[in-house]
């Protein structure tokens, strides 16, 4: 091995593996939830939050791309899924003959509304009650770092 990389200490490494695991673990455990509460995906929920955190919940395609991480390509897709089960509706631009809204629909509020209580528990369940206050903030601050340094390079 080079010396001149930085390599991960094995505490470093312990918690980079374990941190890497808790990520594939924990959507998948609230996308069973989901699912099972709900009938809704991770990715379903994801869009209704985008949707109504606006005031008049709709949001341009690029933002929610944004918002999501996602490429548009995928949100056009699944937009269409949610549009087929009525969640939301897409609509023209009138500003912008190429941009598009997606618009949460009364279904999409009553589904998402629907989710919400047993989505919090599951988060509660998984995450919160394990840690106490004190492992909550430290958990926040570093997180808040490592968010900073990943929306300052662009990701």
């Amino acid at each position: 091995m080079s010396d001149d990389v930085p390599w991960l200490s094995s505490e470093e490494e312990q918690l980079w593996r374990r941190w890497l695991r808790m990520n594939a673990l924990l959507p998948a455990a609230l996308h069973h939830g989901l699912q099972t509460d709900a009938g809704l995906s991770l990715p379903d929920f994801d869009v209704l939050v985008q949707l109504t955190d606006t005031e008049d919940g709709r949001i341009r395609v690029s933002d929610l791309a944004r918002g999501l991480t996602w490429e548009r390509s995928r949100v056009s897709h699944h937009v269409t899924r949610m549009e087929r089960r009525g969640l939301v509706r897409r609509e023209e631009c009138r500003d912008d003959g190429r941009g598009a809204f997606v618009v949460l629909t009364p279904a999409g509020r009553t589904a998402i509304e629907r989710a919400a209580p047993a989505h919090v528990r599951t988060v509660r369940h998984l995450v919160f009650d394990a840690l106490t206050p004190a492992e909550v903030e430290a958990v926040s601050s570093a997180v808040e770092k490592v968010v900073s340094r990943l929306e300052g390079v662009g990701v």
